[in-house]
């Protein structure tokens, strides 16, 4: 390969590796490194809160105490046996019997069961669009698998160049080693007299 062209292509593959790089960090911190900072993501796929949370959108809930809701405030909490996640707006708080009642925005009426204090995960602080839909993929099959893959691929990418190169380079060393040391045995042999040569003095 000439020089102007090796070079071309190293640097194309800095800049892709950076931007893969980044993209690949990004989504770590919006999908996983929000936990560090007390915050769980949950994911959007219906339009009940529109427009507050679009269809699609990665809201980030901060747990908090029942008696810190008040009316008027959404929460995200277990909606089921099934361990359904939704997000909807207290409209009445039964502190006796430690019930929430909710509803969603768009929805034209309220939730048909209330919602226990025990089942309240905590309040939604911010959200990002569309990165749902991205966290919905990644976490489940197919998209599980075609994320695997991914990885093994990007990981490979990164760290392969490397390998080959410090292989190459250690192929060189021992080749020249290996020349070094021939050079070395033919001056020495060079240096030797032939026995022909020795003549006996008298």
């Amino acid at each position: 390969m000439e020089p102007r062209r090796r070079t071309g292509f190293k640097v194309v593959y800095a800049f892709i590796s950076a931007f893969i790089t980044c993209v690949v960090v990004l989504l770590a911190i919006l999908l996983v490194g929000v936990r560090l900072v007390g915050l769980q993501p949950f994911a959007v796929l219906s339009g009940s809160m529109e427009p507050e949370y679009p269809t699609g959108s990665l809201i980030y809930v901060r747990e908090c105490a029942a008696a810190d809701v008040q009316v008027g405030d959404p929460i995200t909490f277990v909606l089921n046996e099934d361990l359904v996640i939704a997000t909807h707006r207290v409209i009445a708080i039964d502190a006796e019997n430690q019930h929430f009642y909710t509803k969603g925005d768009a929805n034209d009426s309220a939730d048909g069961a209330p919602v226990h204090f025990n089942n309240l995960i905590g309040v939604p602080v911010m959200f990002v669009p569309y990165m749902g839909y991205v966290a919905d993929f990644v976490t489940n099959p197919p998209g599980l698998y075609i994320t695997i893959c991914v990885g093994v691929l990007l990981l490979l990418w990164v760290f392969v160049p490397d390998i080959v190169k410090k292989l190459d380079a250690k192929e060189k060393a021992a080749q020249t080693v290996g020349e070094q040391a021939a050079q070395e045995a033919s001056a020495a042999d060079a240096a030797e007299p032939a026995e022909d040569d020795i003549s006996p003095k008298g």
